[in-house]
């Protein structure tokens, strides 16, 4: 009977040593995505940005009302 509980607790531990294994890589998997996720949301609020930046500048008038109203 001891012998049996033992090799119940062995499996149970094997299938759970796979389980945390097989999170692990999901976990790593979803961590690159979020780091590429990061990398693409600076990369659009950058040129954002410089747009923004371009369309104040003061040697450009953007949205002005041409002369002849």
């Amino acid at each position: 009977m001891n012998e049996e509980r033992i090799i119940e607790l062995e499996i149970k531990v094997a299938y759970q040593d796979d389980l945390l294994q097989a999170l692990n890589q999901i976990v790593s998997q979803q961590q690159q995505q979020i780091d590429r996720l990061e990398a693409a949301y600076r990369q659009l609020n950058d040129k954002m940005q410089n747009l923004l930046t371009e369309a104040r500048s003061p040697g450009e008038t953007v949205h002005e009302i041409p002369p002849h109203y």
